[in-house]
């Protein structure tokens, strides 16, 4: 992990006076879904994500059926994408698969190494303030925490016990690849995770539809209250919240968006999609850019993120939107973010004996 200044994925709404939109019917076209039948019997943890044709962006300027203050424009234009189906891991991988995955291979995460003079033995950790600050300067509730890893998310005070079924997290990506080689799978492009989370949908607001909270009911893990002062927990959730604590989407998928934000294979640039429709057509199972460049960090190798987290909200960051981006330095893992992982194979992995 690199000393400072650390990557995070954060986003500044833009004032009450200034409303974006989501959702513009003239720019999203419907999902053409696959009409093919799972290729086999669906391996443990894991759903059909069948693939087709759809929409993938989100839409900042349009006049959608949901409004919500956000500053992104890194998810434009929208742009018509074909993907093949794939299996998708049902949940975020939780803290019980990754501890059967470090005692079956004695993987050492990059938190948990001996740093370089470079390099620091930690995690980027979230800590509320005690009062109303500015929301121009992230260093005021994001640091460094020597000791913070995935054993310990939010330092060495800290532990998971009991949380067995919770997301893994201080994952960095790495990490996430390493474990996903082990299970036989890998971790989704970011067209794949954009085109899962819809669940069949095409230009919602979010993964289960237009409206924040359909008949009242609490859709996914995210921050209610003054941000970053303190969570109203009015969700439920204080933080973290364990796997399949909400619904799932139309796919069958849980946590698409809120609770951790989640790797995906592709590197980050933000005129990627531009490159994509200036190409015209659809785009058939995108990879993403061949290289990394992040203007505001031009010397940092980020990969996308995608879902947004239990610290998204209206006030600050409101990326748990279905279509909008994040991103982060490689090397470095949050007390925010985890992954899940796909297979594109008809036929299962290898059989590995998780239970050691």
């Amino acid at each position: 992990m690199k000393a400072f200044p650390f990557t995070i994925t954060i986003v500044l709404a833009f004032s009450s006076l200034t409303i974006l939109a989501f959702g513009d019917t003239a720019e999203f076209q419907p999902t053409i879904g696959n009409k093919s039948s799972p290729p086999a019997k669906a391996p443990e943890g894991m759903v059909w994500i069948p693939g087709g044709e759809f929409s993938m962006g989100a839409s900042t300027n349009g006049h959608g059926t949901d409004e919500m203050p956000m500053a992104s424009n890194d998810a434009e234009p929208v742009h018509r994408v074909r993907v093949d189906g794939f299996w998708m891991d049902a949940t975020a991988v939780t803290n019980e698969e990754f501890e059967r995955f470090v005692r079956a291979t004695g993987y050492v995460t990059i938190a948990e190494r001996t740093p370089t003079k470079e390099e620091f033995a930690g995690g980027v950790v979230f800590a509320p303030t005690d009062h109303e600050v500015a929301l121009t300067d992230h260093y005021q509730w994001w640091s460094y925490v020597k000791g913070a890893n995935w054993r310990h998310p939010q330092g060495p005070e800290s532990d998971i016990k009991g949380k067995e079924k919770y997301p893994v997290v201080q994952v960095a990506y790495p990490d996430a690849e390493a474990y996903a080689k082990w299970a036989g799978k890998r971790l989704p492009t970011e067209a794949e995770f954009e085109f899962a989370s819809r669940g069949g949908l095409s230009g919602k607001t979010y993964v289960w539809g237009d409206e924040f909270r359909p008949g009242g009911k609490w859709m996914a893990n995210t921050w209610q209250g003054k941000f970053p002062v303190k969570d109203a927990v009015e969700d439920g959730y204080a933080g973290i919240a364990p796997v399949k604590s909400f619904p799932p989407n139309g796919y069958g998928l849980y946590d698409m968006a809120g609770n951790v934000w989640e790797w995906c294979s592709d590197w980050y640039r933000p005129d990627y999609y531009k490159a994509l429709a200036d190409k015209g057509g659809v785009a058939n199972n995108p990879q993403g850019p061949d290289s990394p460049f992040d203007p505001s960090e031009p010397n940092e190798k980020k990969r996308v993120h995608r879902g947004g987290s239990f610290l998204c909200n209206d006030q600050y960051c409101s990326r748990y939107i279905v279509g909008t981006r994040g991103k982060g330095e490689v090397n470095t893992g949050t007390n925010h973010l985890g992954f899940r992982c796909v297979m594109s194979d008809a036929t299962q992995p290898e059989k590995i004996d998780k239970s050691r």
